[in-house]
């Protein structure tokens, strides 16, 4: 007897305005197996699988749910089908706990107290047999991003949910966690769930899926066994040409300091000191990488960079010094000095989302006399070289009336770079360049950092995927608990030194990376340490020092 397929999706259409998001797109999920669905920012990914969980409805097309037409009007519908769904952007309300976010919406009636008293239980008999461990008392503000996704599968997992949908997973998570999170999706799958896997990057779709569709342009081009088929394979399918997948740049041509930093320290508004006597330079005409576990200071020596932050120390731009802590220290008097800056939130910190892309295509640079009429400010000139920047920087779709919200990330991370790159910078600082970010798109924002470091401008550029920093960085530094463990050219850099020293660690494989200097405050530690085991305790360290804060 042929089992019926866990999903079957028939001739599935979805339109926004003028925009064909899905069309007439046709997917078979086999039950027990794990099913990625690939393609570029604003294929129509998304769309689909919001479908699927009724947080949309389509215009045209059936749904079949373990071979029964099933009619998905919206989420409840969903969840009763045996669906769930965690979102890129995690769906929690932040100042509950967690055992509040997972009863939230699936109470047992009207008395709040047994019911979380039976989600206790639950989520402790899930934990033990998923791994999913999470603190069911810690409230959500105060739990790393890794820990909130966990919290969002158990909320799936205590409906009752045998279909999980996941949406860019590890757009969020450090290397560690997203190890972590596949070793779950594997217990999930062993225990007869299916789980459907959006994601852009190919390292994951090749280790952890079963079978993996492309889609392309809100169409499904193809669906392969993914033992069948290659990275090289997928990235042609996904943009419809052959895609280089490294970074192709000439040996950088280093010249002046243009920015320079001695001794610079930081501690927050609970007394916890954040930066400890930071010293670095990044030169004219090279890329300066800042590699680290998240949470050892990088996000703060940006901040303090970007004039988004106070702190004590001395720092020159073009061998004028900028003001740490008075009137000057701002994001606006940075832009002034020449510092443009993408930060690593682009929703929260790079965007206003409710605002069209053309109103943030001058966010920060809007005080410039080109964009002034009179009293006014000449909207219709903005607009007109926000269309130039999105034809230029490829944003889909090129609508500058659109607002910012209504794009895929990938797109709206166009819309940052665009608007950074385009203002012609002495100094860029770049967190997290292509979180999120699809394979064509990916390519697209490193051809244009190396253009910027080849017409000679500085960037320093912060990124928890280490293949990014080798790939672009020319000089490579390493944060670890507020301090440069390391610096050297990235061409003697190893995965095993730079994991050591992101764990606070010296020793063999550091010293065997030529050109490098250590610091002293890196612990010598004899022979190969684990360096995964190690991330996975620093994970856990910063998210408990997160929560005791």
């Amino acid at each position: 007897m042929t089992t019926a397929p866990a999903i079957e999706l028939r001739g599935i259409s979805k339109a926004f305005g003028p925009v064909q998001a899905n069309k007439d797109i046709s997917i078979l999920v086999e039950r027990g197996t794990i099913h990625g669905i690939i393609g570029e920012n604003g294929a129509g990914k998304s769309t689909l699988m919001s479908i699927l969980y009724g947080f949309y409805k389509a215009d045209a097309g059936e749904i079949f749910i373990g071979g029964q037409k099933t009619e998905i009007p919206d989420s409840q519908a969903a969840i009763a089908a045996g669906i769930g769904m965690v979102f890129q952007h995690f769906k929690l309300v932040e100042n509950f706990t967690v055992l509040e976010n997972v009863v939230l919406g699936a109470e047992d009636g009207r008395l709040l107290r047994p019911s979380l008293a039976t989600a206790r239980a639950e989520l402790k008999a899930l934990a033990s047999d998923y791994g999913l461990n999470v603190d069911p008392d810690a409230v959500i503000a105060d739990i790393g991003v890794g820990q909130q996704q966990r919290v969002e599968i158990l909320k799936a997992l205590y409906r009752q949910a045998d279909i999980l949908i996941l949406d860019e997973p590890t757009g969020v998570l450090t290397p560690a966690e997203a190890d972590q999170l596949f070793r779950i999706l594997g217990r999930l799958k062993a225990e007869g769930k299916t789980i459907v896997l959006i994601t852009h990057k190919l390292r994951e779709i090749m280790e952890i899926t079963d079978t993996v569709s492309v889609m392309r342009r809100g169409e499904m081009t193809a669906t392969v066994r993914t033992a069948e088929t290659s990275p090289t394979e997928l990235a042609e399918l996904m943009v419809g040409r052959k895609v280089l997948l490294r970074v192709d740049k000439t040996p950088a041509q280093p010249g002046a300091p243009i920015l320079e930093i001695e001794n610079l320290s930081v501690t927050d508004s609970a007394g916890v000191q954040r930066l400890r006597g930071v010293s670095l330079n990044v030169r004219a005409g090279e890329i300066l990488g800042l590699a680290g576990v998240a949470g050892n200071g990088q996000s703060e020596l940006l901040e303090v960079l970007g004039g988004m932050r106070t702190a004590t120390g001395r720092i020159t731009m073009n061998g004028q010094p900028i003001d740490l802590g008075g009137r000057h220290s701002d994001g606006q008097s940075r832009r002034a000095r020449g510092i443009g800056h993408v930060p690593e939130d682009r929703q929260r910190e790079g965007l206003i989302m409710p605002y069209s892309a053309w109103e943030n295509s001058v966010f920060g640079y809007h005080h410039d006399p080109r964009w002034q009429n009179g009293p006014l400010m000449d909207n219709a000139g903005i607009e007109a070289a926000a269309q130039d920047q999105m034809d230029r920087f490829d944003v889909r779709p090129p609508n500058p009336r659109l607002a910012a919200r209504n794009f895929s990330g990938g797109n709206q991370q166009k819309i940052v770079v665009a608007r950074e790159i385009d203002r012609n910078p002495d100094l860029l600082l770049i967190g997290q360049p292509t979180r999120g970010v699809d394979i064509g798109a990916i390519e697209f924002i490193h051809k244009q950092i190396i253009a910027l470091r080849d017409q000679g401008k500085a960037i320093l550029l912060v990124s928890v995927e280490l293949d990014e920093i080798l790939s672009l960085a020319d000089r490579v530094a390493v944060m670890f608990d507020g301090q440069i463990m390391g610096e050297g050219p990235a061409g003697s850099a190893t995965q095993v030194g730079l994991g050591c020293l992101m764990a606070g660690l010296g020793g063999d494989d550091t010293r065997d990376m030529s050109g490098w200097t250590i610091s002293d405050a890196a612990i010598i530690e004899e022979g190969t340490p684990d360096v995964s085991r190690i991330e996975a305790q620093l994970a856990e360290k910063h998210a408990d020092a997160s929560k005791e804060v």
